[in-house]
């Protein structure tokens, strides 16, 4: 069966809209895995995990701009930079774990939250003072093209090195957490920190590695967003970062597979928005409420979210 020209033009768009809901998808779903990985392991929302992301990007640009990247893109360019703005932003979610959150571990969750808030806070405007709020333009590293796949509906090659890159992190995640050794801790100290201690498990170095974990991810994410949206800011992790937030409750959060489904839906569910909005009477400019809708919707109706469980817990 063919179809005509109006009906081609339709699910053309309707592909190329998939394709932009699963970029922008992937990288909700790799900030989203740092969340859920915290969460699970010390019931706290790292509001902070969100500037990480904006983190990794700025050290992916000074990596990039430093070594001269820049002037000459390559592959062995682009992956130094992944892999250097990955250890720095692995460094720095260390330190905040421990100076920040260990010494305040020990109170009320009301004390974590706010801490949290503030330390977001003190990371967002002291890039500010560094680097002031102009956005900057992060550099190409690798010559990006546009494919046909089909009919008008394109992808570029920096949405496949983002589909690809996010996809093998991924599976090295659930490597670590399910084949190694500080995997089965990890999983350990999630299931009851204090049996852990029992065991003998080093708690304080798990934590510590969950957070340097989840910001180099977030890092990988800041980086293969600067690829497909060269402008960086010291608030760009603001709205992204609550968007992966949301995914993650929306998977149900701590829940590695849920973080990674729950960013892809919010993606498309936003660029469908953009393409379908219209239709149904929504401006495409409400794209950024659209993923707290869907938090909203999923605290009324599933708040443990799509493949989450719930957990009763004593008071």
């Amino acid at each position: 069966m063919t179809l005509d020209s109006g009906q081609q033009e339709k699910m053309d768009t309707f592909i190329q809209q998939i394709i932009n809901g699963l970029t922008i998808g992937s990288i909700y779903a790799l900030i989203a895995l740092g969340y859920t990985m915290v969460y699970g392991i010390l019931r706290l929302i790292n509001f902070a995990h969100g500037d990480i992301y904006m983190v990794g990007a700025y050290a992916g640009f000074m990596l990039a701009t430093a070594l001269g990247f820049a002037v000459n893109p390559s592959v062995f360019g682009f992956i130094v930079t992944l892999l250097g703005s990955m250890t720095i932003a692995a460094a720095i979610g260390m330190a905040i774990e421990r100076f920040a959150y260990r010494p305040v571990r020990k109170y009320s969750k009301m004390t974590t939250l706010i801490t949290a808030i503030g330390m977001s806070l003190l990371i967002e405007y002291l890039f500010v003072f560094i680097f002031s709020g102009t956005p900057r333009s992060f550099p190409q590293l690798l010559p990006n093209e546009n494919y046909t796949l089909f009919g008008n509906a394109t992808i570029s090659t920096s949405q496949i090195l983002i589909f690809v890159v996010s996809l093998l992190l991924m599976i090295f995640l659930q490597w670590i957490v399910y084949q190694t050794k500080i995997g089965k801790a990890m999983r350990a100290v999630s299931y009851n920190i204090n049996s852990a201690k029992l065991m003998g498990i080093n708690t304080d170095f798990v934590i510590a590695f969950t957070f340097a974990l989840g910001s180099a991810l977030a890092a990988a994410g800041g980086v293969l967003t600067a690829q497909y949206n060269p402008k960086i800011e010291p608030l760009m992790g603001i709205i992204t970062g609550l968007k992966a937030f949301v995914a993650a409750v929306l998977g149900g959060i701590g829940n590695i597979p849920g973080a990674v489904l729950g960013g892809l839906l919010i993606g498309a569910a936003e660029t469908l928005v953009v393409g379908y909005g219209s239709y149904i009477g929504v401006p495409s400019t409400y794209r950024d409420a659209v993923a707290f809708a869907i938090l909203i919707l999923v605290l009324l109706i599933r708040p443990a979210g799509l493949l989450g469980t719930n957990i009763q817990e004593k008071v």
